[in-house]
């Protein structure tokens, strides 16, 4: 029988050993690890999509969501996607080693703070097998080692693209522990990562409340806490209509199993009295379940929400709607049932806006634009590996850069203190 607690404790060694030798890495080589990756993803797609079938058909037998099943799929288009992430990032400028902020004292010391990798990251995540090349990727571009703890339905399709990522490594003459993959599905692995202090200096969970929820409470190591992504459309009464329509729909159908999926619609009833239930028409028409309050649930179609809909994370062609007097009963409703994640607002009116954004404090607020857009590749990170929805160290889509930490470095010249 496997002893699981021995099997982490290796390959946390390893990744500690692994992690000090990044720390001093070459740019170059870094880029030049990600870079082959990036080919030999290429180059074995076919093998790729073949171990994808295989965790389709595990997943179909345990009776996974159709949204779910879309996180595990992988297709030549996905595939591109993750050629063209690793690309992205090793052409991004190293984090390590900027110097973010120097100075001097009147004693003659000159202070430079510098940014640091963090160390050795673990990744516990579940479904989407991407995230095996976007953290591995990001955590190797900011010079951490990584330990990564993929789903037991993205098993062999993680492993086909880890396969890739060492390759990557070893033609460019990085440790091959610089990204490991925990090679089995128990989930005493899981537990054995959130204990292990000695060998991992911070855990990110990207997967749904379940998984998040017992990272946060069985932790030793410090967490960057991704939660629910309860995403928030106001369409408030100065909103342009074709704007709204176009916006609403594709931040509800566009993907409904990704983080920033919309799962609440709030209208304004100035916007409601001007346009009528046109936003809840539309998402009706694409075959959303509108789970609508008060006077919307008068709207043919409908379904009665309950109370426990709004403030919940569907991730299926499902809404929460419901009419609101105005910006401020808006933000009310959000500081209520949101997680923090991402808001958008549909105005024209700049102060409307400007309130929202100042009054809100998710990690991410828009204007007139779609909660789709809540991802690291968008905000030009190449990828991410979550959306940090805490307030410490790391917030938001959570690229390279979040990955460092920092160190002082401090110059005298002989000198001594008073």
């Amino acid at each position: 029988m496997e002893d699981v607690g021995e099997l982490m404790r290796g390959i946390g060694a390893k990744a500690r050993e692994a992690a000090a030798e990044l720390a001093f890495a070459p740019s170059e080589a870094k880029r030049a690890a990600l870079e082959a990756a990036a080919e030999v993803v290429l180059a074995r797609q076919d093998a790729i999509i073949a171990a994808n079938a295989e965790d389709l058909a595990y997943g179909r037998d345990k009776g996974l969501s159709p949204s779910m099943m879309d996180r595990l799929m992988l297709d030549a288009g996905r595939i591109g996607g993750i050629v063209e992430g690793l690309r992205a990032i090793a052409a991004q400028a190293d984090p390590v080693g900027r110097i973010l902020a120097e100075w001097d004292r009147p004693t003659g010391l000159h202070i430079q703070r510098v940014a640091t990798p963090l160390g050795v990251v673990g990744v516990i995540y579940e479904s989407r097998p991407n995230v095996t090349a976007d953290a591995g990727a990001l955590c190797l571009k900011a010079g951490n080692a990584v330990i990564l703890r993929g789903g037991s339905e993205s098993f062999h399709s993680s492993a086909a693209i880890h396969a890739c990522m060492v390759e990557g490594l070893r033609q460019a003459g990085l440790p091959e522990a610089a990204i490991q993959l925990v090679p089995t599905r128990d989930r005493a692995a899981v537990s054995a990562m959130l204990q292990a202090v000695e060998h991992i200096d911070v855990i990110v969970p990207r997967g749904g409340k379940g998984l998040v929820g017992l990272v946060q409470k069985e932790a030793r190591v410090p967490v960057f806490a991704h939660l629910e992504g309860i995403c928030h459309v106001y369409a408030d009464g100065d909103a342009d209509l074709e704007k709204a329509r176009r916006v609403v729909i594709n931040a509800k159908t566009r993907r409904t199993g990704i983080c920033g999926s919309a799962e609440c619609l709030l209208i304004d009833r100035a916007f409601y009295a001007r346009h009528g239930a046109v936003l809840i028409e539309d998402l009706l028409a694409k075959g959303v379940e509108v789970r609508a309050e008060g006077e919307l649930a008068r709207v043919p179609g409908t379904v009665p929400a309950k109370p426990e809909d709004f403030g919940r994370e569907f991730l299926d062609m499902i809404i929460a709607a419901k009419l609101v007097d105005g910006v401020d009963e808006a933000i009310a409703h959000i500081r209520r049932h949101g997680s923090s994640h991402t808001e958008s607002i549909l105005t024209e009116n700049d102060a409307t806006a400007a309130r929202f954004f100042q009054r809100l404090d998710s990690a991410i607020l828009m204007r007139n634009a779609s909660t789709q857009f809540a991802d690291g590749g968008e905000f030009g990170m190449g990828a991410e590996i979550g959306i940090a929805t805490g307030k410490m160290h790391a917030r938001g889509p959570v690229g390279a850069e979040q990955l460092t930490s920092f160190k002082y470095l401090v110059t005298g010249d002989g000198t001594c203190r008073a």
